[in-house]
């Protein structure tokens, strides 16, 4: 992979694609045309390819995620055997602790839980019983803490989502769509992972190797944004992975975003806390405390967290999911719909929170659109 601009007889045939962004949208085209023989450009605005899944060794030599926590997980056999032609894998099941009431508690909601908080020694059946008693009945679910007090009632609400959902967003969770909140389930049984998914690993030597091997053979310009040169560089079609409100110069208003920033730490001994991430829904203007080594498997006699502070300004990470914001985000896929020589794709292009095997996913799909499309035109 070339990180460096290409020399300028590159330029004398067209691209067939240039790519805005080298994240894993950008990236996963970029592998699957170039197999095809298609010559393709990547244009990417940072110094470092892998978008917010890039990682880095720090300087006490611990792989860290400058950008906050990356957890693979997936239920599609064929993303992650996909994948695995880029990596090995190390299996991974991501366990997540809530500082509530002076405790350190499993999350999301599940047996033990309830029973640390209440000092009871319920079973899976009797658990059951004592979210129905406490759940409020809502006609119509149609916010974030509709969600949540129809199905485990108003204090494991306050206790656990309130105080999260407000630092996280900056909205309380009354004004949010459903789905925020409906991500996190609530378990009977004493299952204290995170995910469930069919796979869980993360890639044995990092992302960003996963990213190099994806990358291959793929020139890549870093440091670049692609409004300074897309009119120098001849190209057949675009496929941009950016904001979509920014590619069209925010003619309708800004999208709204959720930003972070990240507080890295280095601590002189082998562990900081009990598990890799601790969250902190009522305490403190951070939302949660991650340790890599956790995540990463390395053996260290150090160890390196990082501290994440929700805010409203800054790189987007985020789309605010409010019905007034898919409403605006519905003129921008209008106009990105009027542009057959351009393709959306990511997060930033569609306005929507993905994980990474759905990003992987939407590409390939796209990827497939675009082969159609090309041997249509044979």
């Amino acid at each position: 992979m070339s990180e460096h601009l290409p020399a300028s007889s590159a330029y004398t045939e067209p691209f067939d694609y240039l790519i805005v962004g080298a994240g894993f949208a950008g990236s996963v085209l970029a592998e699957r045309l170039t197999a095809d023989g298609k010559r393709v450009l990547i244009v990417e605005k940072r110094a470092h390819i892998g978008g917010n899944a890039y990682d880095t060794y720090d300087d006490a030599g611990i792989l860290i995620h400058p950008y906050g926590p990356h957890i693979f997980h997936t239920n599609s056999a064929d993303i992650f055997e996909y994948l695995s032609r880029f990596t090995e894998w190390r299996p991974y099941e991501h366990r997540v602790l809530a500082s509530v009431d002076g405790q350190l508690v499993p999350m999301p909601i599940n047996l033990d839980t309830v029973n640390a908080l209440y000092g009871l020694k319920l079973t899976s059946f009797e658990v059951e019983d004592f979210f129905a008693s406490r759940a409020e009945v809502v006609e119509q679910v149609r916010t974030s803490e509709d969600v949540v007090v129809s199905k485990v009632g108003r204090d494991l609400y306050r206790k656990f989502f309130q105080g999260y959902t407000r630092k996280q967003w900056g909205l309380d969770p009354s004004e949010l769509d459903a789905s925020v909140t409906a991500r996190v389930p609530t378990r009977t049984t004493r299952d204290d992972r995170y995910f469930t998914d069919t796979f869980q690993a993360m890639p044995r030597h990092g992302y960003t190797r996963l990213f190099q091997n994806l990358l291959r053979g793929v020139p890549v310009m870093l440091n670049t944004d692609y409004r300074d040169v897309i009119s120098l560089i001849p190209h057949r079609h675009l496929i941009f992975t950016g904001p979509v409100d920014v590619f069209f110069d925010q003619c309708y208003g800004p999208l709204p975003y959720r930003s972070l920033t990240f507080k890295h730490e280095t601590h002189a001994r082998e562990a900081f806390q009990a598990t890799g991430t601790v969250n902190y829904p009522n305490d403190h203007s951070y939302t949660r405390i991650s340790e890599f080594k956790y995540i990463t498997g390395q053996q260290h006699p150090q160890t390196s967290v990082v501290y994440e502070y929700p805010q409203s300004h800054g790189d987007p990470y985020y789309p605010v999911p409010r019905p007034e914001n898919a409403e605006l985000y519905r003129k921008y896929e209008a106009l990105a719909n009027t542009r057959p020589d351009v393709t959306f794709v990511g997060r930033l292009a569609t306005y929507r929170y993905y994980n990474m095997d759905q990003v992987v996913a939407q590409a390939l799909t796209a990827y497939r659109r675009l082969t159609e499309l090309t041997h249509g035109t044979d």
